[in-house]
């Protein structure tokens, strides 16, 4: 059988990447292969339109094994994953019967955020009464302020247990450095004498993991790839180098680090920041003559709040869903999975369920814990791996040139950035650039969301939030179109757009699909139609329903005579709106036609020029 394998494919001569460039510029008929196959990545680089063999010749990533130096791979032989769920702790015994029952519905991993008014030896021992602690992940947070005081709590509550302290698996988010990002609050050096004590009351328990590095926090406000994953290398490497110069041991710091990153959108990328985050901290990390188990990158991963949206809202299961394969995929230690409608109310029992089946079903029927690194050997993984490594190194040797991250950090520079970041996003989205379902392409026209948002977003945390310097901004990618669309909800008008289609049945069709979708998107009431034999047939029916804008659906060629016509008919009674950018759109607008929609228009700023003059 081998032999015959062996014949057939002999049957096949080689085909060299020139010859097959040749074959798709010929289909390209005249057009420029750079131009039009090429992608240029937000991230910095170029990405092909095909990927050979050739294109990973070289790359040394490519040599390793799972659980070998640099851990491309993964950093163990296997690629199981602790599926976490997160529970807000303000009563104690309402959070332990909630991880109890969790517990025994497929979730092996807990993360108690505990409020710090409630915070004592009594809280956690009712917190874990029942909970076996040496059979799961257990991960904990507090405000920062009393941070300390929850490892200490938690060291003496495990040193008086049955427990065996080495089978303990166990974090707390001990991350002063996040407040400078979050509450815009500077930092100074006396935060490193804070970890290094950290780090002493955690010594009893080998697998205590307390030092946090959070780039989810840049991924949640709208961060590149590159920037997340060049940030949390150079926030990482701030703590280590400041820990040692304090004479703390590099591989007992590393080993007390635990990174959490966020998990976006964009499939084969996020699948391979995963992939060289760990390259690349293995090497930071070695730098420091460390131990080999030091170097081992442990990343938690949760899916992104930066895409969620509130109308639509089941469309983010599709989301999460897509990032925690991405996740899975890529090798994550753990991963928790936000609930679908996090971004407007607190999850209930419905949406969390929901969340933690996601990670089920791609454990106990994709069974994506059965294979380690199933990307492996991708031309074009193992080549986005790289590209994306090298960039965030780029960034990683700015940072530190610059003095560090936290030294720029309390400067605001990280913060600038990645608003900057986010602010070219959103215009990228105004633009339809980039498309986010249900709300700035195919939103549900009949949808109504204001009465559905109950969540309240102050911090909580009853500490003063007043910043110092520039923090981050966590307005979602959806935030600019929802609050154009919630201001419709509220005035309690609802306008009318009426599609007055005429002309050439393909292109009316065309545009009236385009333009109820550009108009549905701020919450108007779209009426449809399949035709009109006149232009003033079409403006009495819409004048005879109350439309508060005409919009004329035809072709380039027919609006030099039907744009005109309607125009006068309308008499300005109604707003009017040619879709499309025909070729005397300069002649339309020298006899008065103001509005014109098409596909390069900014959808948001339209929209909201259109509510200005309709609702006020």
């Amino acid at each position: 059988m081998a032999d015959n394998k062996v014949k057939l494919f002999a049957d096949f001569p080689p085909v060299t990447t020139e010859e097959w460039k040749e074959k798709v510029v010929a289909d390209l008929k005249g057009a420029d292969f750079e131009k039009k196959l090429v992608w240029r990545t937000t991230e910095g680089f170029n990405v092909q339109p095909m990927y050979r063999r050739e294109d990973i010749e070289g790359l040394t990533v490519t040599d390793s094994l799972p659980g070998q130096f640099p851990y491309t791979r993964g950093t163990k032989a296997d690629n199981d994953w602790y599926i976490r769920q997160d529970i807000d702790v303000t009563s104690a015994e309402e959070a332990n019967k909630k991880a109890l029952d969790i517990l025994n519905k497929g979730v092996n991993s807990l993360g108690f955020h505990i409020s710090k008014k409630i915070l004592s030896p009594e809280t956690i021992e009712i917190l874990l009464k029942d909970i076996c602690a040496e059979c799961i992940e257990l991960n904990f947070s507090t405000c920062v302020s009393t941070s300390k005081e929850l490892v200490k709590l938690l060291v003496e509550y495990f040193q008086k247990s049955k427990c065996d302290l080495s089978k303990l698996n166990i974090s707390v988010e001990f991350n002063p450095i996040k407040k400078i990002l979050v509450k815009g609050k500077k930092l100074d050096n006396t935060i490193w004498n804070d970890y290094a004590e950290v780090i002493a009351l955690a010594k009893p328990i080998k697998n205590m993991r307390v030092i946090a590095v959070n780039p989810v926090v840049l991924c949640d406000a709208g961060a590149y790839l590159f920037e997340e994953l060049g940030y949390a290398m150079a926030w990482g490497n701030d703590v280590l180098a400041h820990l040692t110069e304090l004479g703390l041991d590099a591989s007992e710091v590393a080993s007390r680090m635990k990174f959490n990153f966020g998990v976006s959108g964009n499939y084969f990328m996020e699948i391979a920041k995963f992939r060289a985050a760990r390259m690349l901290w293995a090497k930071i990390v070695e730098a420091y003559n460390t131990s080999a188990d030091a170097q081992k990158i442990n990343i938690h991963a949760s899916t992104s709040t930066w895409n969620m949206t509130v109308y639509d809202a089941y469309v983010n299961l599709l989301r999460s869903q897509t990032e925690s394969m991405s996740a899975t995929i890529a090798g994550v230690d753990s991963l928790t999975v936000t609930p679908f409608d996090n971004s407007y109310k607190k999850s209930d029992e419905f949406s969390e369920r929901l969340a933690r089946n996601q990670q089920l079903l791609l454990k106990e029927e994709s069974h994506f814990d059965k294979v380690v690194d199933p990307a492996a050997g991708s031309y074009y993984v193992e080549t986005l791996t790289v590209s994306i490594a090298e960039q965030a190194w780029k960034l990683f040797l700015s940072v530190e040139e610059k003095g560090g991250f936290v030294a720029i950090a309390n400067e605001g520079e990280v913060q600038k950035a990645i608003n900057a970041t986010a602010k070219a996003r959103r215009e990228a989205m105004a633009r339809r650039k980039e498309i986010l379902l249900g709300t700035n392409q195919f939103p549900n026209f009949n949808e109504f969301a204001k009465d559905k948002i109950e969540k309240d977003e102050n911090c909580g945390c009853g500490c003063s939030c007043e910043p110092e310097i520039e923090k981050l901004d966590f307005s979602r990618k959806a935030s600019d179109f929802e609050a154009v669309r919630l201001q419709t909800e509220k005035s309690g008008k609802r306008p009318k757009v009426f599609m007055l289609t005429i002309g050439n049945l393909a292109m009316r069709l065309a545009r009236a699909q385009f333009s109820s979708n550009f108009f549905a998107c701020a919450g108007y009431e779209i009426i449809d139609n399949l035709g009109f034999k006149t232009p003033e047939e079409g403006v009495a029916a819409a004048q005879k329903v109350g439309a508060d804008i005409i919009v004329l659906c035809s072709s380039d060629d027919e609006y030099a005579e039907l744009a005109p016509i309607t125009f006068e008919a309308i008499g300005g009674k109604q707003l009017f709106v040619v879709a499309g950018a025909p070729e005397c759109m300069e002649d339309l607008k020298a006899k008065g036609i103001e509005y014109f929609i098409n596909v390069r228009s900014n959808v948001l700023e339209t929209l909201k020029m259109f509510n200005s003059k309709l609702i006020g």
